[in-house]
């Protein structure tokens, strides 16, 4: 059994098709919203199919990795077309921040100390403006280093949950310190599975599809991956093309159809936790328990985000329970 939106391997696909299902590792720049962001990233894609592909479909949206405020800058993963469907997969993971702590005075010598008690798990309520119910909650911070010190100034490295609002940090560091600090300037430098170390400007993006028309996409295919590389920290289960296209009209996987599992390392960890995008954006129940992963053909090609409900080696019953269909 086959289905004709089953897409080809993610090298294979031309450049219409990489719009109709990529990512953009996104470098926000300080100014217009996550939303605007999105909204231009939306439009310019749908002109440049219409002269690519006038025959085929236009994209359904795009989907950011959680919101940054206007002012905030840094590493915004935006998927486009049906891969907006795999939004939530930036809620599995963790994010990473350089920011700005400016203290109301002069901090203590030992300033390194009070940072570091901040790693761990922590307890914060969500701001007045968050997106969010304003209750307590706890979120963890893997690390928390002091970059640099400077009179009433210091440079914070900040690696945690999704779901942490580094301003109310800031706001508890400067009241450890003793002195009183609020958050100055933010960037964000990694988002799971994305960092700052391959990111792509709103030009970039811009230059890429003006590039394309024209008859050259080599460029367009540096600045739009495959979407399958924003499910790159979770379970991939393979299952065979008959298993797919059945989850194609909505079907869940059972164990005929797997083909293989690989798991990566970490998986499973905070199972049951609320997750929220951060500064801004809904929260997110994760079933207790239940791992999300990703299913691909033999190809690499991605099909479905589901919670893995049974054992993969078994030889009967339910294995993944659809969260997503991704064709």
């Amino acid at each position: 059994m086959t289905d004709d939106r089953l897409r080809a391997a993610p090298a294979d696909r031309t450049a219409a098709e990489r719009l109709r299902f990529g990512v953009v590792n996104l470098d926000k720049p300080a100014g217009p919203t996550s939303h605007q962001v999105a909204a231009w990233i939306r439009e310019e894609i749908a002109e440049t199919l219409a002269e690519l592909d006038p025959e085929g479909s236009s994209i359904d949206g795009v989907a950011h990795s959680g919101t940054l405020d206007p002012k905030v800058t840094g590493c915004l993963p935006t998927l486009v077309g049906t891969a907006r469907r795999a939004a939530r997969v930036f809620l599995e993971g963790e994010k990473e921040y350089v920011a700005e702590l400016e203290f109301h005075d002069v901090p203590p010598a030992d300033l390194e100390t009070i940072v570091a008690d901040f790693e761990g798990e922590i307890y914060q309520k969500p701001p007045r403006k968050s997106a969010v119910t304003r209750r307590l909650r706890t979120r963890r911070i893997h690390a928390l280093d002091l970059l640099e010190r400077e009179d009433r100034r210091g440079l914070l490295r900040i690696r945690c949950e999704s779901g942490t609002y580094v301003r109310k940090l800031c706001h508890d560091l400067g009241l450890a310190a003793g002195t009183g600090g609020h958050m100055g300037a933010l960037r964000r430098t990694a988002t799971d599975p994305f960092d700052d170390t391959d990111l792509h400007t709103l030009q970039d993006l811009w230059d890429a599809l003006a590039w394309a028309r024209e008859g050259d996409d080599s460029y367009l295919r540096e600045v739009v991956r495959p979407g399958e590389d924003a499910l790159s920290h979770l379970p991939a289960v393979t299952i065979a093309p008959s298993a797919a296209a059945n989850v194609a009209t909505g079907a869940p996987v059972y164990a005929p159809g797997v083909i293989d599992v690989e798991f990566v390392s970490g998986d499973g960890a905070e199972l049951g936790a609320e997750h929220d995008a951060g500064d801004g954006g809904d929260a997110v129940p994760h079933p207790e328990g239940r791992p999300l992963v990703a299913c691909y053909l033999p190809n690499g090609s991605a099909v479905c985000l589901g919670t893995l409900v049974g054992d993969p080696a078994a030889e009967e019953g339910l294995v993944v329970d659809l969260e997503r269909v991704l064709v």
